[in-house]
């Protein structure tokens, strides 16, 4: 069991992955030089998450910008919580958008169209 930090900076989120909790929290931009490097102990905390704990898993994103390789990023992470919610885990999202930000509201009902696990899209005001 171990937690994931990784520091925001202006082209990448804040990452923070609390293995006991079991939540997995990005907020901030995504648009960094190289995603693989950012997203893949994203996607290897998850899956170790997945394959090594029974307990809910749940994101909080507070997501602002995503730049297309950090999309694809996200839906394999969308796509092994998908996994496992179908073989009866419980997963969810809540994406948190500034109101004002419409474009990130329609990214997140994008992705929420193609999940079957909870997926909540919430407003807030900044």
């Amino acid at each position: 069991m171990s937690d994931l930090h990784i520091t925001g900076t202006q082209s990448t989120p804040s990452i923070n992955g609390d293995w006991q909790a079991g939540v997995l929290a990005m907020q901030g931009d995504s648009y960094p030089e190289n995603s693989y490097e950012l997203f893949g102990q994203v996607i290897e905390w998850v899956e170790r998450f997945l394959a090594q704990e029974s307990r809910p898993l749940s994101l909080d994103l507070r997501l602002l910008y995503l730049n297309t390789s950090s999309i694809k990023a996200m839906m394999d992470i969308f796509d092994l919580l998908e996994e496992a919610h179908g073989k009866g885990r419980q997963t969810q999202v809540s994406w948190h958008y500034d109101r004002r930000n419409e474009r990130v509201a329609e990214l997140a009902e994008e992705f929420r169209e193609d999940c079957t696990f909870p997926f909540v899209i919430q407003p807030y005001d900044e």
